[in-house]
């Protein structure tokens, strides 16, 4: 494990395996950079890029500097390209998609290339409803330090049975997503924000090769998402991938982003 410091002090703790152009991986809501499809893709990955796989602050082995702002956890990711020698692609996963976005387009020259997988964003009123009563509910929750309920909160909106998370309170794991749970209000109400619609105007400051991807058995809203963004990114290109759900396979994940960014 390595670390650099942000701006604000905060050490982000990160991995890095590969050689050639850097490339940075950067997780949804609940994910750290040991969990999920992340190393075996950074495996993947690293046949042609450098890839930095990182935790996000107030995760993992990476500190946190309250008061949150977004803009913080895109210094993190400027902290990672100046590691980095100055350069690097971004790759975003879900509500990571999201601020991958918000870093290539606040971050300039920085960053060179961009791809995007299952981004959230719902233009649907009713989701935006839904979602204002979700932010409002989870605000609640950790106002009140009640972090599991938080975690529940979060799991019931995106579609979790009830029994399920009711057996995954009393297991082990739970502990540890409870210590994550105030992430939760980093991503969402963060990044994310309280409208939840596609920010079409600010996909549309993009200057990078952007790859915009969807997995075919996601969520259904992810495919009108997907090609709303890639139109008003320009020169963007949209990919399904089949078959694929949210917690994608990381070879199926892997073989899109070689074939557009990887060097010759």
């Amino acid at each position: 494990m390595k670390t650099v410091n942000s701006a604000d002090g905060t050490k982000i703790a990160y991995g890095k395996q590969g050689d050639g152009p850097a490339l940075i991986l950067i997780d949804g809501a609940m994910n750290s950079r040991s969990s999920g499809p992340k190393p075996e893709l950074a495996s993947l990955l690293s046949r042609h890029f450098t890839v930095y796989s990182y935790d996000r602050r107030g995760r993992g082995d990476s500190g946190d500097t309250p008061p949150y702002a977004v803009d913080r956890e895109i210094e993190d990711i400027e902290a990672l390209i100046e590691d980095a020698g100055g350069t690097a692609h971004l790759f975003g996963h879900s509500s990571g998609a999201c601020l991958a976005l918000e870093a290539t387009v606040k971050l300039g020259g920085k960053v060179t290339g961009l791809a995007m997988y299952d981004a959230p964003y719902d233009d649907d009123p009713a989701a935006r409803q839904a979602w204002r009563e979700y932010i409002k509910q989870l605000t609640k929750a950790l106002a009140d330090d009640r972090r599991g309920d938080a975690v529940a909160l979060f799991m019931r909106y995106v579609g979790t049975p009830p029994a399920q998370i009711e057996q995954m309170r009393s297991a082990p794991f739970w502990r540890g997503l409870e210590t994550i749970a105030p992430t939760l209000a980093y991503d969402h109400a963060g990044v994310m924000g309280p409208d939840l619609s596609v920010p079409v105007a600010l996909a549309a400051q993009v200057r990078v090769p952007t790859l915009v991807m969807y997995g075919t058995s996601s969520f259904p809203f992810m495919e009108p998402t997907a090609r709303t963004l890639a139109g008003a990114i320009p020169g963007a290109t949209v990919r399904a991938l089949d078959g694929q759900t949210h917690d994608v396979n990381p070879q199926a994940l892997a073989a899109p982003i070689l074939e557009a960014f990887a060097p010759a």
